[in-house]
């Protein structure tokens, strides 16, 4: 007698189809729950939770110098927050994370309901069930018109219905009627909205840019040919700063106008701009520029954001040449326009390196548009320009002008003051006209106040997709909440045995939970038993 051995069995074997048959139900499950419209809701809610640092905390890539005040003011907390990018919200990795996983959270879900709305679309309204009286709304009355009038009447009251009609066995017919499926179309365009809305925005982060710049009110100009024109730049991923959209601005005045408070309540600005072909052929096209209506032109917009004050000094070294600057100051009080900052100078005519640098100047100090001198002390009591002033420290020494670091145009490298290379010679009040004059013969006048505006260019090739679909978004949530998916049945056959003429039954279902449809119920019924077109 032979046997037959059996072939050689893996033991392991059935632990992996286990483990790989565990592993897909995860995946599956995961995707599942990302993609389930009550997840969208929770990332939606986290995406706007989420943004609210942004809005709270300054932010690095407006402007470093507060966050860098944040930081130690705060100490501790101040350095975890920034270690938990709090000041970079939209670049951190959490922000990031949550804006795509609602982005395929929107995708993986409405792809089957899209699928499903499309047939249900082309599917036909259900028979009418066989007993109506058990509907939330129903009618039955008798009537003496034949069913025939009665199904023409029918036809013509449920004219916009999407509805199907029935042949009955005891001679009469029933009518299945269906509306409001504008409804689901609503609920699909109010996500495909914010879905197109994620997406344009991100993709307007990729390709777009914004940068703001200082130009003289005077005839100042200002020209979009690289990054290196701007006093700070903000690139998308994909900008490099080399193929900006080319134009140029000339600002030729400014006008402000202030409330009694001194808060600003008007801001005008007069300006030229040449693009396209004016480029080429040096015409200038006017244009008033103020807050909120920005200058549209080349795919970019430019803004008025705010103005400051340029005094204008004049210096007349001891070898008898002049040099004039108008440089912008900054304001430190917003409510009366009081500016600080530096104006600096080189000396004409020395062409020795180390002797060169031992004799730059820097006019630092206070401007007062509007000045008040109490104890030798200026400060200014209202922004407009009204009798001008200026508290001045002149510096004489090495500024670092040219140590291959760039510095504040507003202000001096402090450091070279508190190490020697830097000292004061002179301090100051001067009114517009007025000089002072150095222990080495130089004199330093004051000769008055310029205007300069700041403007800030932004370029978003995607803003109009995001209006559009900002658009779609409420237009299908408007549609999702106004309309009211219902249904509205009627069966008719003649009358008992015993019974003259024919009877009518409607009934009606409402297919949302909205109040109103038992009017309208009664509206429609009312019609359909008598014939009579309603209101």
């Amino acid at each position: 007698m032979t046997t037959t051995e059996a072939p050689p069995t893996n033991p392991q074997r059935p632990y992996r189809q286990t483990r790989f048959t565990q592993a897909l139900a995860l995946l599956r499950n995961t995707w599942r729950g990302l993609t389930s419209m009550r997840t969208a809701l929770v990332l939606l809610f986290l995406l706007a939770l989420a943004a609210l640092p942004g809005a709270l905390l300054p932010q690095r890539r407006l402007n470093v110098s507060k966050v860098d005040e944040y930081i130690s003011a705060h100490g501790w907390w101040g350095t975890l927050l920034d270690k938990l990018e709090f000041y970079d919200v939209y670049s951190s990795v959490w922000f990031s994370a949550t804006y795509i996983l609602l982005m395929i959270s929107l995708i993986g879900c409405l792809a089957p309901r899209s699928f499903e709305y499309v047939q249900q679309m082309r599917a036909r309204p259900v028979l009418t069930p066989r007993n109506l009286a058990r509907m939330p709304h129903h009618r039955i009355a008798r009537t003496s018109r034949t069913p025939e009038t009665i199904r023409e009447d029918v036809r013509k009251q449920l004219s916009g219905w999407r509805k199907i009609e029935r042949e009955e066995g005891d001679g009469g017919f029933s009518i299945s009627a269906e509306r409001g499926y504008l409804r689901e179309t609503g609920n699909l365009l109010f996500h495909f909205g914010m879905l197109g809305l994620i997406i344009f925005f991100a993709l307007g982060k990729l390709y777009s840019y914004e940068g703001q710049v200082i130009v003289q009110a005077n005839g100042g100009q200002f020209c979009n040919s690289g990054i290196y024109n701007y006093d700070s730049f903000e690139a998308g991923l994909t900008v490099d700063g080399t193929q900006l959209n080319p134009f140029c601005v000339k600002v030729n005045d400014f006008t402000a106008r202030y409330a009694p408070s001194g808060q600003a309540d008007y801001y005008h600005s007069n300006i030229q701009y040449q693009s396209g072909g004016d480029l080429q052929t040096g015409a200038w096209q006017p244009y008033n520029l103020e807050v909120n209506e920005p200058l549209r032109t080349a795919g970019d917009r430019v803004y008025l954001l705010g103005n400051g004050y340029s005094p204008q000094f004049t210096v007349t070294f001891p070898n008898g040449q002049q040099r004039t600057q108008n440089t912008q100051w900054r304001f430190s009080n917003q409510a009366t326009m009081l500016s600080d900052g530096a104006t600096k100078f080189d000396p004409p005519g020395v062409t020795d390196e180390i002797k060169r640098r031992t004799q730059q100047l820097a006019i630092t100090g206070l401007l007062a548009p509007t000045s008040f001198v109490h104890g030798g002390v200026l400060t200014s009591t209202a922004p407009e320009l009204d009798n001008p002033m200026v508290a001045v420290d002149v510096l004489r020494g090495d500024l670092g002008l040219d140590a291959g670091r760039g510095q504040s145009v507003f202000e001096v490298d402090k450091s070279r003051i508190e190490d020697g290379r830097l000292k004061r010679v002179a301090r100051q009040n001067l009114a517009v006209g007025q000089e002072l004059k150095l222990d080495d013969g130089t004199r330093i006048r004051f000769d008055g106040v310029n205007k300069w505006v700041n403007l800030q260019i932004s370029h978003d090739p995607t803003q109009g997709y995001v209006l559009g679909f900002a658009i779609v978004m409420f237009a299908g949530l408007g549609a999702s909440l106004l309309v009211k998916r219902r249904r509205v049945w009627v069966r008719v056959r003649q009358g008992d045995e015993g019974h003259a003429g024919t009877v009518i039954e409607v009934a009606g279902l409402a297919r949302t939970d909205q109040a109103g449809y038992g009017e309208e119920f009664q509206r429609i019924s009312e019609r359909l038993v008598t014939g009579r077109k309603g209101s």
